[in-house]
């Protein structure tokens, strides 16, 4: 699949400007997000990979989110569009497309997802701490 470069949030910022940066939480947690993003008025998730071993989810970002980014129990790594690309096939081995480019929008938007992860993390609280 070719991604155009116009949208394209991961591009080599010699190319069009911009980049993209990549949130890594916790599977579960991560998994809650989806589903949350996904319930919203529109669909606002980006692509998300999984590591194979299913520990934790990466939701790719616009170019810039890792400098402001201070959610507890995650981490966001800029990559400048270097080493991440959106195609079919999973940008990095050991890993796969949970939501693959092409069939979402570029990039999640950092204060959707913040949000998203928020509401995640106190929904998994409370069914931890139920029974």
């Amino acid at each position: 699949m070719q991604t155009n470069r116009s949208v394209d949030p991961c591009a080599p910022p010699q190319a069009t400007g911009t980049g993209c940066d990549l949130v890594t939480v916790p599977a579960r947690q991560g998994l809650e997000a989806v589903d949350i993003l996904r319930r919203g008025a529109r669909d606002a998730v980006g692509p998300v990979l999984h590591d194979d071993g299913g520990d934790t989810l990466g939701f790719v970002v616009p170019a810039g989110t890792a400098a402001g980014w201070d959610v507890p129990g995650s981490t966001c790594t800029r990559t400048d569009g270097r080493g991440l690309r959106l195609d079919p096939e999973p940008p990095v081995a050991g890993s796969d497309w949970l939501v693959p480019p092409g069939e979402a929008d570029p990039a999640t938007d950092p204060a959707v997802l913040r949000r998203a992860l928020g509401e995640a993390a106190r929904m998994i609280e409370a069914a931890d701490s139920c029974c």
